[in-house]
């Protein structure tokens, strides 16, 4: 039973040392990114009523939540999504302001995946939300800014994946599905590229040839600005055309921020979240089959909590980032910064005067009495083990031992030296 206590349940683990280290530098990284465009810091809770995330929000089935009750008998679930809680935010506390409000996190959110995913059900992410602004300025500000972060994490090569939901919406409507139960399943095998499944639930509908015809080549639809062209012609849908010509007008803004080569388009991406409305994009890169960021635009939101906004939002999925970096090779070890204060215990003092020196002058100290056991080798494998950058001795009245542990060199230095 004690051995099975050091192990972490399926889908979580423990980060430490280094890796947490990198992990709290790539975070406060991209956190300066979301502060360099005006986006403000909220927190919200790790746990919230379960009606903020009901399948009714859009948001990911009641089945992967974490569900548990407080003592009144409510139903709270360890969030899973992190976007309906600050569409909750915003109606709450920015009810009467209708100019643009520029939140951002990080956070954790939980997904009770089953185990044979090999996923993890705890992740970290980082992400900011523009609400109040359904213009096509602020989707192609979050999609610089979501470019913007993974090239300040340290990626060089990366594809941001653009769609619409609202594009697989009109078709839906027109082909007069009513079945959600259908239509989720269209969703899935559409996502999935599986044009199979598609063409399997497609010609048992009755429905236009040419509508037939566009639901089949929606797997197909992805690439460059050219296929937004070819998929104009597919269709006469009004809607289907707006939504490909918004994607026009935003490929033409995101030259002029200079990102239009991280940029491709696919018309057959939906999102397991169905409260996205407009575009909605996921960015991909080498070492990781999984996402290192997404996002979209869901103007109906908000509304569900009594403020009738539009937003768009992205999340930074840290780990995957994380993943893709150390693969890529792209994650560089912290240097060590710290300095041990070793003493014997009649120089006490002075060691503990030497460590409040070294700490106002912001220099990172830990102070540690010698252990008579123990000799210099023992300190400096110690040293090692835990990324300490030098070690200071104290075991006379005139001098220090200086040990510098990346070199091995050791010299003696006055006392005095350090104090000035």
């Amino acid at each position: 039973m004690k051995d099975k206590l050091l192990h972490t349940p399926e889908g979580v683990r423990d980060i430490y040392n280094s890796e947490c280290a990198m992990k709290l530098a790539l975070q406060n990284k991209l956190h300066h990114v979301l502060e360099h465009y005006g986006f403000r810091d909220i927190q919200t809770p790790s746990f919230e009523f379960f009606d903020i995330f009901n399948q009714e929000r859009g948001t990911v089935a009641s089945k992967d939540m974490y569900k548990f009750f407080d003592r009144d008998g409510n139903t709270l679930v360890l969030r899973p999504d992190i976007t309906p809680s600050i569409a909750r935010c915003a109606a709450k506390y920015y009810k009467e302001e209708n100019l643009p409000v520029r939140l951002g996190y990080i956070g954790n959110t939980y997904i009770n995946n089953t185990s044979y995913q090999g996923k993890l059900k705890e992740v970290t992410q980082l992400g900011a939300e523009l609400i109040n602004d359904d213009s096509i300025e602020a989707d192609a500000e979050m999609l610089a800014l979501t470019i913007e972060c993974l090239l300040q994490s340290g990626l060089l090569q990366f594809q941001l994946e653009i769609g619409y939901a609202d594009f697989f919406c009109a078709l839906v409507d027109e082909a007069g599905f009513e079945d959600e139960e259908e239509i989720t399943n269209l969703r899935e095998l559409i996502e999935k590229k599986n044009m199979f499944g598609v063409e399997e639930i497609i010609m048992s509908k009755e429905m236009s040839d040419e509508l037939k015809s566009i639901f089949l080549k929606l797997p197909e639809l992805f690439g460059t600005l050219d296929i937004l062209e070819a998929a104009k012609v597919l269709t006469c849908n009004s809607r289907a055309q707006r939504s490909i010509e918004r994607l026009v007008k935003l490929y033409e803004l995101l030259t002029e921020y200079g990102y239009e080569k991280y940029i491709s388009f696919d018309l057959g991406m939906l999102s397991k979240y169905n409260y996205y409305t407009g575009i909605i994009f996921k960015a991909y890169t080498y070492g990781t089959g999984d996402v290192v960021a997404t996002g979209g635009r869901y103007d109906n939101l908000v509304g569900q909590f009594g403020k009738e906004a539009p937003a768009i939002g992205l999340a930074i999925v840290i780990d995957q980032l994380m993943l893709a970096l150390s693969r890529q090779k792209l994650l560089t070890e912290p240097e060590a910064q710290d300095t041990l204060i070793l003493y014997v215990a009649d120089y006490r003092k002075q060691a503990i005067a030497l460590a409040n020196h070294f700490r106002k002058g912001g220099i990172n100290t830990i102070l540690q009495k010698s252990n008579d056991n123990l000799n210099t080798d023992d300190y400096i494998a110690y040293a090692k083990r835990m990324k300490i950058g030098g070690i200071l001795y104290l075991d006379n009245d005139n001098e220090i031992k200086v040990m510098n542990i990346s070199d091995g060199m050791m010299q003696a230095v006055q006392m005095k030296e350090f104090l000035q």
